[in-house]
């Protein structure tokens, strides 16, 4: 008897390994003490300077507690620091010399995995990245959540044989 496929978010899960595994590999490689989580927060304090962790999120868009978590993991490594901010639970987001001082061989190998990308796309029967955006804005228009909700209704409703 063969295994039943692998559902989406086996797939999706096996697509993020294979491909942060390969990047952290590249970085480790390169020297770098990196992880590709860390990219979209130095992206966004590059950007805009110094920033809450609530507006890291909102720039990202990712949860306030995934950004919390790799904020802390940045500060462990002494990639970030954390400054108070305005009020007692407001906390800053600052880079510290450290990561400026990487900051040229990250954005060399981010040219470098962007050229990967655009590579795998063109090997692709339709590009991965059309694919992900297209992904992300259907389900922000119309939620997983209610997409499974309205197929239980669905299912629940169809007679068994």
């Amino acid at each position: 008897m063969s295994s039943p496929p692998p559902t989406l978010g086996t797939l999706v899960r096996h697509l993020i390994e294979l491909l942060d595994g390969d990047l952290e590999a590249v970085y480790a490689a390169s020297g770098l003490a990196w992880r590709p989580r860390y990219t979209p927060v130095l992206r966004v304090l590059m950007r805009l300077g110094p920033t809450s962790i609530k507006g890291l999120a909102q720039e990202i868009g990712i949860t306030h507690s995934a950004a919390s978590q790799t904020v802390a993991q940045m500060a462990k490594q002494r990639l970030v620091a954390l400054k108070p901010g305005a009020d007692a639970r407001e906390r800053i987001v600052v880079l510290t010399a450290r990561t400026k001082q990487m900051i040229p061989a990250l954005q060399h190998q981010w040219a470098a995995t962007n050229a990967a990308a655009a590579q795998l796309d063109m090997e692709l029967s339709v590009p991965l990245s059309a694919v992900l955006a297209e992904a992300i804005a259907a389900l922000n228009q119309r939620s997983f959540a209610t997409r499974i909700s309205a197929a239980a209704t669905a299912l629940s409703s169809t007679p068994t044989p």
